[in-house]
């Protein structure tokens, strides 16, 4: 998910301002170092990252916020002005001209960040609005971009003009605005040839194409994932070439968000589309307050429902309406509206724009509670799990009462251990600086061995509460939050090297365990 690491960091300083009732100016400072490091963890631009903290900070330590009823949601809202601020305070529209007259757009960019897709995503959402537009094929060079760009074409029902790979790219673009006056086709976006770096003969066509071909927008294409190269690739076109916008592609798959929240402040040039998926209608319009609210966790209503209204068939929602009150709802139906979800970007997608839901539901997900079913993939756990079921078994013929208890991620004598906390101590008394991580988002249920042995003896001393007893926190927290917390409480003069580990594929992205058996037991013992 977009900006899912950010989330979570900046969720979690707000919940500590929420929770006091009033607000020192040192309570603002604290907060808002936590928030830079959660910025430059997200890969944002230093200086940005310096001016935005200072902006709030001027704001967020005035009388107003520190006197009002509800400080922390005031400092809240500052933050999410100054976000909405730093990505450019206004959506900002293609200049499309009216009528029969031609737009000529022009895509530039690399070669990966995802071009002649995102030409043809654009295409298609301008037919979509009831304009004619006709793609370019002026990539000349790389094998097949002709051939991606004829079938993407064909895939939205938009003409793509070609002239083979052997023309001049210039030649061609003036081809193409005279075919599409003679076909009164009213957009023109011409998909420009990339390179795997920036070099002087590719910043060198694309002037000549402008300096031949009336472009009245040039469009640059960077990859999200890329986070502080996409925004340098951005600034050097800005100087080079210049353009009048951009579009982030793959979106989804980057957690961090620091192209998304750097671009605007570096370049000048506002961000007109982000790519959100690789299906051809996954091109979602950039609103700077709209992303500001799902990074701040706050949902996105309105996308929600702009999406509904472009993917739902409302006559079949209408007649599904009528079903469910009659309760004559079957399969068939069943499969239908699971089809329009799939179309809105699966569930997953749905309840991430909802306010305060989708972390909820992805963090319910790895609940564990009793019932949970037991997959055990290695010889320690089967043999683990075969004297669980043994024990049940030797209980209900004995008549007796079982608790199993179930330990989750124990903290405690980390000297003698082999965790990470371990290894981080070792790392700081060995006097190394930087510490090899993974991105450290998967979530787990932590508790110190005080909390455990504190557990298992009120567990032990009563025996109305049995079966399996999960000995938890029944929290999820971030292995990277935790490791974090750690470092600061043994004063270790250490910093976490993100991502120089990846992220083992076995890992649920949530683990944590359902703590209702322990806290009923631990209340009743007080």
């Amino acid at each position: 998910m977009a900006f899912e690491s950010l989330t979570d960091k900046l969720q979690n300083v707000f919940k500590k301002l929420r929770s006091k009732g009033r607000l020192t100016e040192e309570d603002v400072k604290i907060a808002l170092k936590e928030v830079k490091m959660a910025l430059l963890e997200a890969d944002v631009n230093f200086r940005v990252v310096k001016q935005f903290t200072k902006s709030v900070q001027e704001r967020a330590v005035g009388q107003d916020v520190m006197n009002g009823l509800n400080p922390g949601q005031m400092v809240i809202k500052i933050v999410n002005e100054e976000l909405v601020n730093l990505m450019g305070s206004e959506t900002t529209d293609l200049p499309l001209k009216p009528g029969n007259d031609i737009t000529v757009l022009m895509m530039a960019g690399l070669q990966g960040a995802g071009k002649t897709t995102t030409v043809a995503k654009l295409a298609g959402k301008l037919k979509s609005k009831g304009k004619r537009p006709l793609l370019v094929a002026c990539d000349v060079y790389r094998p097949a971009a002709i051939t991606q760009l004829q079938v993407n074409g064909e895939k939205q029902g938009v003409e793509v003009f070609s002239m083979g790979d052997k023309q001049n790219p210039v030649d061609i673009a003036k081809a193409a605005i005279e075919h599409a006056k003679a076909n009164l086709q009213n957009v023109v976006l011409i998909d420009t040839a990339g390179r795997l770096h920036v070099d002087e003969d590719m910043m060198q066509e694309l002037a000549d194409i402008k300096a031949n071909v009336n472009v009245d927008c040039t469009i640059l294409t960077v990859d999200a994932m890329t986070g502080q190269d996409a925004v340098n690739v951005a600034k050097t076109f800005a100087e080079k070439v210049g353009i009048d916008g951009v579009i982030l592609t793959k979106m989804d798959g980057d957690t961090r968000g620091g192209a998304a929240l750097s671009i605007k402040a570096v370049t000048g040039k506002p961000i007109l589309f982000v790519g959100m998926g690789e299906k051809l209608s996954d091109l979602e319009q950039f609103y700077p307050e709209r992303m500001a609210s799902r990074i701040l966790g706050m949902g996105d209503v309105m996308s929600l429902i702009e999406k509904a209204e472009a993917a739902l068939d409302q006559d079949q929602a209408a007649e599904m309406q009528k079903k469910l009150k009659k309760m004559d709802f079957d399969f068939n139906d069943y499969l239908t509206s699971m089809e329009q979800m799939n179309k809105m970007g699966g569930i997953g997608s749905v309840l991430n724009m909802l306010p305060g839901v989708g972390s909820k539901m992805k963090d319910l997900e790895g609940m564990i509670d009793e019932n949970t079913p037991c997959n055990p993939i290695s010889m320690y756990g089967i043999a683990k799990d075969a004297l669980r079921r043994s024990m049940i078994i030797f209980c209900e013929q004995k008549q007796c009462k079982l608790q199993w208890l179930r330990g989750y991620y124990i903290l405690g004598d980390d000297l003698k251990n082999h965790s990470i906390f371990t290894k981080l101590l070792q790392a700081g008394a060995e006097g190394k600086k930087t510490f090899p991580f993974t991105t450290g988002k998967t979530k787990y249920d932590f508790i110190t061995v005080d909390e455990l042995a504190d557990q298992i003896a009120h567990a032990v001393a009563q025996n109305e509460v049995c079966g399996i007893i999960n000995c938890c926190s029944g929290k999820p927290v971030t292995l990277a939050e935790r490791v974090e917390l750690f470092i600061e409480e043994h004063n270790l003069d250490i910093k976490l090297d993100y991502g120089a580990f990846p992220d083992r594929p076995y890992d649920s992205p949530v683990i944590y365990g359902d703590a209702s058996k322990i806290q009923q037991i631990m209340n009743h013992s007080k």
